[in-house]
């Protein structure tokens, strides 16, 4: 029997062999996690029109200062406090539009929005924000309902009614939410988009991302870590 030690050695170099092909798997499988959770940029674009064109500013430059900013507003929340500007001072947000009476998108969105909501609970850098498009119907009864029954956390997300007149300015003027280019609107054109906005701590946009899309929002968390370097 010569022939054995032969086939042992063959057996010896295939499983040598295996075992080099699991390892390389293994290694690819950490190179594209790694991948997946690292930003594409070193710091994020900043946006100022409903184009969304990125305008790529150093951070606390002179020219960012000056850039776009989210105006401040006077709002109530679900638990009936006045929501401001000052609500969110040194806070990254991301904010939406809803309304609680909507059998479509909207469910989708607070799911999504619940996702990011649990990710930073004990996160106090970061806050949520979802204004409602039917503020005459949304009450703020109606918001404490409609928060308490999707496990809304209180001061961590606030649902917000208000003035028509103000909301709608903020979507369509301020967070050019709707990104509809060319499309002329008015406050009788209901308001209604699935994106998110990402607002960093002086109150610039920093990204749009559509809530009903995985990939997006996984981008979401990846450029809300990003964004949290700059103020390291």
């Amino acid at each position: 029997m010569k022939w054995l030690p032969e086939i042992k050695l063959q057996y010896y170099f295939l499983c040598l062999g295996i075992a080099f092909i699991s390892s390389c798997k293994n290694e690819v499988k950490k190179v594209e996690l790694k991948t997946e959770e690292s930003s594409r940029v070193v710091n994020l674009p900043f946006y100022s029109d409903e184009s969304f064109t990125p305008n790529w500013l150093t951070p606390n430059s002179e020219e960012a200062k000056s850039f776009h900013k989210i105006p401040n507003f006077k709002l109530v929340n679900q638990l009936g406090d006045t929501i401001t500007q000052n609500t969110f001072n040194d806070k990254i947000y991301v904010t939406d539009f809803f309304f609680t009476t909507c059998p479509g998108i909207c469910p989708k969105m607070m799911e999504s929005m619940a996702v990011l909501q649990e990710k930073y609970i004990a996160d106090d850098e970061i806050m949520f924000l979802s204004h409602s498009v039917t503020p005459s119907i949304d009450s703020v009864s109606v918001l404490k309902d409609y928060a308490d029954d999707r496990g809304v956390v209180a001061n961590k997300w606030h649902l917000v009614t208000g003035d028509k007149n103000e909301i709608y300015d903020l979507g369509r003027n301020q967070y050019f939410v709707e990104n509809d280019l060319g499309v002329p609107k008015d406050q009788n054109d209901f308001l209604h988009s699935e994106n998110f906005l990402l607002i960093d701590k002086e109150k610039h946009i920093r990204g749009i991302y559509n809530s009903l899309n995985r990939a997006s929002m996984k981008q979401l968390i990846v450029d809300i870590e990003t964004l949290k370097k700059e103020y390291l």
